[in-house]
């Protein structure tokens, strides 16, 4: 089968915090005078970014999404220390905390992205992003050069719709024209991007660096290397 398109998820998959999650938190919150070890800010992300509802803003009006984005933040980070009592400054701390993650030097490209990108595009691949994000992705990416690589990048708080709901990935493909069967998802979620694909009509491709995840589901890779191999075997 003839793969034409290829999108990718971003956070885990092309790119990742330059420190961890909770570490970075953590020093800022320090600074603030609200002390929580990383380990705990992390845990307690985790559960409350699973938990939140979905990033996206079905029906709003596009001037409107930068706002809705930095509530929807807003109210996942407050319940991230909403334990630890009060937090005089949080305010300003959220914004601190967000505008450091709009930062392209808060982020870090996995070592293999430039070189895995350029090889599928020299094989012809029309390459997206699908990603449940927000509008700080588009100068994320341009900041770590790698935006020019994409067609298209389709984030959830403006596409109204947020992976595993088909309907992104449905509108992502409209923007290429590009059918289902011809294209693959690949993405670090096994629910959100390997299953939701799938239940999409892609074919979803389960990024596992680390070789953890228990399922065999999905195809699988341990890097954005391994891609061009694979793809060549789907020919």
């Amino acid at each position: 089968m003839l793969v034409k398109t290829i999108f990718f998820d971003a956070a885990g998959t092309l790119m990742r915090p330059v420190r961890p999650i909770g570490q970075s938190y953590g020093l800022l919150a320090a600074s603030y005078g609200m002390n929580v070890s990383p380990t705990e800010i992390s845990a307690r992300f985790r559960a409350g970014f699973s938990s939140a509802p979905p990033l996206a803003f079905p029906g709003a009006a596009s001037g409107e999404i930068k706002t809705l984005e930095y509530g929807w933040w807003k109210e996942l980070v407050r319940k991230v220390f909403e334990p630890y009592g009060r937090f005089a400054r949080f305010d300003e701390y959220f914004a601190e905390l967000f505008a450091y993650f709009a930062r392209a030097d808060s982020w870090a490209l996995f070592p293999e992205t430039l070189e895995a990108l350029a090889a599928l595009k020299n094989q012809g691949m029309t390459l997206a992003v699908i990603s449940n994000f927000d509008s700080r992705l588009f100068t994320i990416l341009q900041g770590l050069g790698v935006s020019s690589s994409f067609e298209s990048i389709v984030i959830s708080s403006r596409a109204g719709h947020a992976k595993p709901d088909p309907r992104i990935f449905h509108h992502a493909l409209a923007l290429h024209g590009t059918k289902a069967m011809e294209a693959l998802h690949v993405g670090d979620s096994p629910d959100k991007d390997a299953a939701g694909a799938r239940n999409a009509g892609l074919t979803g491709v389960l990024l596992d660096r680390k070789a953890r995840i228990n399922s065999n589901s999905f195809l699988r890779v341990q890097n954005l290397g391994e891609l061009l191999p694979l793809i060549d075997n789907r020919k």
